[in-house]
């Protein structure tokens, strides 16, 4: 196999070697259709922050208008300062003044690399990356921007965050994401002295509904029941959906007589609420059971046990009421 003579096409052809084997004009030719190919949008600037080179996908993320392209105005032409096309950019972007101060900040340090993301007002988000350009001797020859658009992949992870903290039948918050808010909330109460209420509530037989009118029928009350008391809460209290036909609301900064008219009003509507299904009345009423916050209390288990323990107690008075925690 030694014998075989090398050519450079064979695997086995040093990297070196080639690139000195091949026309120049070749390699400008292949540097310029990678350059041009690559998902990011690149610009290069040099030490005197002019403008030296710019890919086609630069025009395209930044949505610079093509006739900008040509004459001697032109946002992106070569051998203009990054000024011009500073001016342009800004206006895309959501939030301009610390994206200039950042700007800014890494011309004026050239040890400096940038990585983050970008917000703009269409929407869109972009990934920026930015390194020196050094000479072999380490000389500052200027700053290269590679931008990316990551919009998709950002919608995607906020798709994937909505599914991990909400119920995928009714849209309220899941279980995990209530505990989790509860030992957040429990800790800032503590910690300030605020209020902090919760209601705990079971939907009264629930079983029956499901098996006189079908599980579907029973879906359909359990996303009334989030539909209609959302729009009831404050933006900092949260509804969820604990398991089944079981639910909480947590009311941060609320007092026991807040949270007891917050469950009444719950209870009321759940008690009104008659829906057709398949030519069917459904009706279903609910057990509330609430509870505030006590000095006393050593975790928010505390409190969640005697919200849990007061809708036992409305179950066991009658249900369709709501009962306040010793």
């Amino acid at each position: 196999m030694d014998d075989v003579p090398q050519t450079p096409l064979s695997p086995a052809y040093p990297a070196g070697k080639l690139a000195s084997v091949m026309d120049p004009e070749f390699q400008r030719s292949l540097n310029r259709a990678i350059y041009e190919a690559s998902p990011d949008g690149i610009l290069v600037v040099n030490a005197k922050r002019i403008v030296t080179s710019h890919n086609q996908r630069f025009i395209e993320l930044w949505q610079i208008p093509q006739k900008d392209l040509h004459g001697v105005e032109s946002m992106t032409a070569i051998g203009s300062t990054d000024n011009v096309i500073l001016s342009t950019v800004l206006e895309r972007v959501q939030d301009p003044t610390p994206f200039l101060a950042r700007v800014n900040e890494l011309y004026a340090n050239p040890d400096l690399n940038d990585h983050c993301e970008i917000a703009l007002k269409n929407g869109q988000t972009l990934e920026r990356y930015s390194t020196v350009l050094r000479s072999n001797d380490g000389q500052y020859l200027g700053r290269v921007w590679f931008f990316r658009d990551i919009t998709a992949i950002k919608q995607t992870q906020a798709q994937l965050l909505e599914l991990a903290n909400h119920d995928a039948l009714t849209g309220a918050a899941n279980r995990r994401n209530f505990f989790d808010r509860a030992n957040q909330e429990y800790s800032r109460a503590k910690r300030y002295g605020t209020p902090l209420s919760i209601a705990w509530m079971d939907l009264d037989h629930f079983k029956l509904v499901n098996d006189q009118h079908g599980h579907a029928a029973g879906d359909e009350v359990l996303k009334a029941l989030y539909r209609e008391t959302q729009p009831m809460l404050r933006e900092s209290e949260l509804f969820a959906r604990i398991g089944g036909e079981e639910f909480a609301v947590l009311m941060p900064d609320t007092g026991i007589e807040g949270a007891m008219h917050l469950a009444e009003r719950i209870r009321l509507v759940t008690e009104a609420r008659t829906l057709d299904f398949d030519g069917q009345a459904v009706t279903c009423t609910i057990s509330i059971g609430v509870a505030a916050l006590k000095p006393s209390d050593t975790s928010i288990a505390d409190c969640l046990q005697r919200a849990d323990r007061a809708m036992y107690q409305a179950k066991q008075n009658g249900r369709n009421r709501v009962e306040i925690a010793d």
